[in-house]
């Protein structure tokens, strides 16, 4: 069996001294002051003298070594140790080399697929415990930020689909009862199958309701096609949204 270590690094890449400085603050007052998280690169280290991570490259794998705790791209934190894996260095060459396969250069993504995504598979296949969750708890906080304003625009079109459907329904049955009423029909007139039953007598509020549901109100464009409803404080639809909409709704 052999030590599996985890060293981690502040990202210090950016070019600028004052962004690079700017990033240290940040991680020793959410790491080393409230152990929330910060902005690390982090590698693993078994068998060997070398640590191996993730990075983006428009060609090729992303999975690169270096000289452990050398990575001249960021600066050096700290190691922890993981635990010890009972594989052997034959097995873990073969999951290396597994690993470039499944992880090319032009697949990194900051918040879902970095190096710390990288090392916590990677620790996973060779029966350790993951990474500490303060070591990317920022990028899965990002992640998930994605994932919810994302579900939340779906969810937004479709209940804009669903009130625009609504809306040319109320308005076709109302705009049916109109002229239902309007049209006139002789009591004693020979077509009048129903000569002898009582006729109903609409009451004034009714006619009113009727009147008004004649035409679209002016919070909704039915005429010409244009099916969008205008919602007070509500961000306006992309075209290309509304022509589906119209599309959904023909």
């Amino acid at each position: 069996m052999t030590e599996v270590m985890l060293h981690i690094y502040d990202v210090t890449n950016s070019g600028s001294d004052n962004t690079n400085n700017t990033i240290v603050q940040i991680n020793k007052i959410f790491k080393d002051g409230i152990g929330l998280g910060g902005i690390f690169h982090s590698a693993v280290q078994v068998y060997g003298e070398d640590e191996w991570s993730f990075g983006f490259c428009e060609q090729g794998t992303g999975v690169f070594s270096c000289p452990a705790r050398k990575n001249p791209m960021y600066t050096y934190r700290e190691c922890i140790v993981l635990g010890k894996t009972s594989l052997s260095k034959y097995k873990v060459n073969q999951i290396l080399r597994e690993l470039s396969r499944e992880w090319p250069g032009n697949c990194y993504d900051l918040l879902s697929k970095n190096c710390n995504h990288f090392c916590n598979e990677f620790c996973e296949r060779l029966d350790v415990p993951k990474l500490p969750g303060w070591v990317n708890r920022f990028a899965n906080a990002g992640d998930t930020a994605v994932e919810i304003a994302e579900s939340t625009a779906v969810r937004f079109r479709q209940a804009k689909t669903e009130i625009v459907t609504a809306s040319k329904v109320a308005y076709r049955f109302l705009s049916g009862i109109a002229s239902n009423t309007t049209s006139p029909v002789a009591p004693d007139s020979p077509g009048n199958a129903n000569r002898n039953s009582p006729r109903f007598q609409q009451p004034a509020w009714f006619k009113n309701l009727v009147a008004a549901g004649a035409k679209p109100s002016t919070s909704a464009t039915l005429e010409n096609g244009d099916d969008e409803v205008v919602h007070p404080q509500r961000p306006q639809i992309q075209e290309y949204e509304t022509a589906a909409l119209r599309s959904h709704e023909m």
